[in-house]
């Protein structure tokens, strides 16, 4: 995993050609795209706010992979109109095989841009308010490890789990119709496997929680489309 550094939110190449990055809303919302400001005219202040934020950092991602040479062949400009596609995620126009996702929750923007594969990615603060039906839905076995932890602990456990599962969905295409609260994803793990998608949850590098997936290059896992 290799951190770059420069002018903006600090990123991480987590994998060949994936990039991601974490930041707070505010910070980003004041130098704004004049695209995708047109874009978000019309949406209440906070959303808007939150819709260029997102923008923004993919826009930064953009820039830092250019630099380090990723997307041979086809390296967007970070001022590529970003729009988006059928099923109404973000996408770059005329770069099918650049891939995007952005995350929001409570003041905080992540958002992830691969080259050649998909990419899912979901930021999660911890909500204090975990009932026992809610645990035994995303983590079945290790529920009675986590309603063991102190609520705080708990609560933050949980997030973790989540960001994974729905960064998951998030990289097949399919959100919360591809029921993310079934993936195994085990108490405490960093790292693991879902169908052909790897994900991986910052634990090491952030303290908000943040998950990533992505399927393996090559025939299998790739997709241009």
């Amino acid at each position: 995993m290799t951190q770059t550094r420069g002018a903006g939110p600090a990123g991480w190449e987590v994998a060949s050609g994936v990039w991601l990055a974490v930041a707070a809303t505010e910070a980003l919302a004041p130098g704004a795209h004049r695209d995708d400001v047109a874009q978000s005219r019309g949406m209440p202040p906070w959303r808007a706010r939150e819709f260029c934020a997102g923008r923004g950092l993919v826009r930064s991602l953009l820039a830092r992979a250019a630099v380090a040479g990723a997307g041979e062949g086809a390296r967007p400009a970070p001022d590529v109109r970003i729009v988006r596609d059928a099923e109404g995620r973000p996408a770059l126009e005329g770069h099918a095989g650049v891939h995007l996702s952005v995350s929001h929750d409570a003041g905080t923007v992540a958002a992830a841009v691969a080259f050649g594969r998909p990419v899912g990615v979901d930021v999660q603060h911890p909500d204090g308010r975990i009932g026992a039906g809610l645990a035994r839905r995303c983590l079945r076995s290790g529920a009675a490890r986590l309603n063991a932890l102190p609520a705080e602990e708990a609560a933050r456990e949980l997030a973790w789990v989540w960001t994974a599962q729905e960064a998951c969905v998030k990289a097949a295409g399919r959100g919360l119709a591809g029921r993310p609260w079934e993936i195994d994803v085990p108490l405490g793990a960093r790292r693991g496997r879902w169908r052909q998608y790897r994900w991986l949850s910052l634990r090491d590098l952030v303290a908000t929680p943040l998950s990533c997936a992505f399927p393996e290059p090559g025939p299998q896992g790739r997709r241009e489309g």
